[in-house]
């Protein structure tokens, strides 16, 4: 190669040179910072990732305390309105036993304490299950046992032994009772 060659090649190397280093400096220069601005977005989004990830553990232990809370107290508006009635059941043992109440005031006192626990069972969605001549339900009925009867149809509830008790419509307690069966023909032999 001549020393013309070189010097060419050497104008154009340098030519191009300067060129090459100027249009690979901004591309660097600019992919730089477009990975500082991607680290930048991606340190935001973890952190808010983990704050969003902090506030729902926070809402779950919170719903946990209130799930906790509700079991806990469930009762309680009903307890606070049983009180008056075992009040009423408590003056009505001590007025029999400190001053001989009659009979008759005793048991008006107790029938008005059974009429204020039926107001509160009321209150709360409790039902009584009192099917005395009704078909007997296996659904809301515990049959006793069964008794002939000729004046009643087959299967139809003759006495209830115990009340049963629906809360909103749930059985908790179904009615305890004798049913009646069809009399037997007694045949002479």
């Amino acid at each position: 190669m001549s020393i013309k060659e070189n010097e060419h090649v050497d104008e154009g190397t340098g030519a191009d040179a300067p060129v090459a280093e100027a249009e690979a400096s901004p591309a660097h220069a600019e992919l730089s910072g477009m990975l500082d601005d991607a680290r930048n977005k991606a340190d935001e989004n973890w952190n808010q990732c983990l704050r969003l990830q902090a506030d729902l553990e926070n809402q779950q232990k919170r719903a946990e305390r209130e799930l906790a809370n509700a079991h806990k107290f469930a009762l309680d508006r009903f307890s606070q309105e049983l009180l008056p009635v075992r009040d009423s059941l408590e003056m009505g043992l001590s007025a029999f036993t400190e001053h001989n109440t009659d009979a008759d005031k005793l048991g008006e006192g107790v029938e008005l304490t059974l009429q204020m626990l039926a107001g509160v069972m009321e209150k709360f969605g409790i039902t009584e299950v009192n099917p005395l001549d009704e078909p007997f339900n296996p659904d809301f009925h515990q049959a006793m046992s069964m008794q002939e009867r000729e004046d009643v149809a087959p299967n139809t509830v003759v006495i209830v032994v115990q009340k049963g008790y629906l809360l909103h419509d749930r059985l908790i307690r179904p009615a305890m009772v004798i049913v009646s069966s069809a009399a037997q023909a007694h045949g002479e032999t």
